[in-house]
């Protein structure tokens, strides 16, 4: 059994770990001053890079949705304490995306290239609003209880650990899962687009369409109140109804906090309880 302070330095380092994993898949993933990104190194035959690429990103994603179903961690908390949970499932994420970025294999061949400087500034700059789409959208989840760190404190304090009251801030009142949106804003923004990248986009966003259907299915056992937020705010691209109703929404919870302060009140508007932890990649 883990101390307290055992355990929170352990979090605490996986934490570190993934924050140094991030800043290497943004130089790696859009070849920015690594000796070996996405597109560097040795080439190998086509149909041999093709397939160890493949089975890297197949490792990483069996990985990732095998050890975030409720039933596998049920079976693992009882080898690895709750506290340390989630920081052991980002320790062996980090620990996926390392070796597949290390295996990864160049391979020929370019499918676009944008030669126009604005156009290249543009992807740029798209390339740069995902990542950081990906990271705001973190901490309106609840960034430290994501990535491990609230546990391992809150177990250092010797208080229990308790879930989170999901509001569907912001981005949340447009897609269901704006996160993911930025992840494929990553994945597809490159002012030149080889044909190792365009596999590595093509197959993690393939992945993505299938984690959201493990993800949700698990969330409505969860909180069955996610099945209507499910029916009325779509999953990846904003539609002209879910804008309304976003606004709709903000229009009231703005007015509830007037009436609220007015009444020298502090009751918030009605909150959705939704697991955080079940958001991402």
């Amino acid at each position: 059994m883990l101390s307290r302070i055992t355990a929170f330095v352990y979090g605490a380092s996986c934490y570190a770990l993934s924050l140094v994993t991030f800043a290497y898949m943004f130089c790696f993933i859009g070849n920015f001053w690594l000796s070996k990104s996405i597109d560097s190194g040795t080439q190998t035959p086509f149909l041999r890079a093709l397939a160890i690429n493949i089975l890297l990103i197949g490792m990483f994603g069996l990985q990732h949705t095998v050890m975030a179903r409720p039933g596998f961690k049920a079976a693992w908390t009882r080898i690895v304490p709750s506290s340390v949970e989630r920081s052991t499932y980002l320790l062996f994420s980090c620990a996926a995306v390392l070796l597949m970025f290390w295996k990864w294999q160049p391979m020929g061949g370019t499918i676009w290239n944008v030669e126009n400087g604005a156009g290249r500034l543009v992807l740029n700059a798209l390339y740069v609003v995902g990542w950081l789409t990906v990271l705001i959208t973190t901490f309106l989840i609840n960034h430290f209880d994501l990535f491990g760190l609230r546990q391992v404190w809150l177990r250092l304090l010797g208080r229990p650990y308790t879930g989170l009251v999901f509001r569907t801030p912001g981005p949340y009142r447009f897609v269901r899962h704006p996160l993911y949106v930025g992840w494929l804003m990553v994945f597809w923004s490159a002012p030149v687009m080889t044909a190792a990248h365009l596999v590595f986009a093509a197959v993690t966003s393939a992945y993505i369409l299938i984690a959201i259907r493990y993800e949700e299915r698990d969330l409505v056992e969860l909180h069955p109140e996610y099945a209507e937020y499910r029916r009325q705010v779509p999953m990846l691209v904003p539609t002209g109804s879910s804008r309304r109703r976003a606004n709709a929404e903000v229009r009231q919870a703005l007015r509830s906090r007037l009436v609220n302060f007015l009444r020298g009140t502090n009751e918030d508007v009605p909150t959705r309880k939704h697991d955080g932890r079940m958001r991402g990649l």
